[in-house]
């Protein structure tokens, strides 16, 4: 899994007055947990975009003007209501052997002959839980819809996990092929047309 780092400077002063100030500085407050204690630390709000608005997931190295670092994932993060700016962000510290349970995208491969007849393609979740250690993190899950005809269903168990595991039910369905209103409408009067029969010739 692609790593990003990010730099700031560890906090002393961890009240709403100080958060406030740092709010306004344009600074983000965050923690990192998961470690033998909490670690308060603020970064420049800009340095958590490509983290942030991105449907990809990623580790994150944090690093300190102190010359601490971390290895993390993003756990939480808080935003205001209204302007959608970041107000706090929550880090899990991980561990070289210590396996961690994450959200990863799923990245749809294949043609669906299902899709291909007509059918309508639904990803039904966008994202998964896997567990695994970090190096074994995968960037995405890829979901084979090849074999998917019409009414067809992808279930997790359908999918290869090499070094991790999916955290959902076996029934958890990924994604799956309806049949359109076109398709459906021509179903119907295929087989009305079969009931009716051929057409007789007029006699002359």
């Amino acid at each position: 899994m692609k790593s990003i780092t990010i730099k700031g400077s560890e906090r002393e002063s961890v009240g709403k007055v100080a958060t406030k100030a740092l709010r306004n500085a344009g600074a983000v407050p965050c923690v990192i947990y998961g470690g033998d204690q909490p670690v308060h630390f603020s970064a420049e709000t800009k340095v958590f975009k490509d983290l942030v608005y991105t449907p990809n997931a990623h580790t994150v190295v944090i690093e300190l003007a102190n010359g601490k670092t971390f290895d993390a994932i993003l756990q939480d993060i808080q935003v205001h209501p209204v302007t959608d700016n970041i107000l706090h962000i929550d880090f899990f510290q991980i561990f070289d052997d210590k396996e961690i349970t994450i959200e990863i995208p799923v990245k749809i491969i294949g043609d669906s002959k299902g899709v291909m007849a007509g059918g309508d393609l639904r990803l039904n979740n966008r994202k998964l839980k896997v567990r695994a250690l970090p190096k074994n993190l995968p960037d995405f899950i890829e979901a084979d819809i090849t074999p998917l005809d019409m009414g067809n269903k992808l279930y997790v168990t359908k999918v290869p996990t090499p070094n991790f595991k999916i955290m959902h039910p076996d029934n958890t369905v990924i994604c799956q092929v309806k049949i359109s209103r076109a398709a459906m409408k021509a179903a119907q009067e295929a087989a009305k047309a079969a009931k009716a029969g051929p057409v007789k010739g007029k006699k002359k």
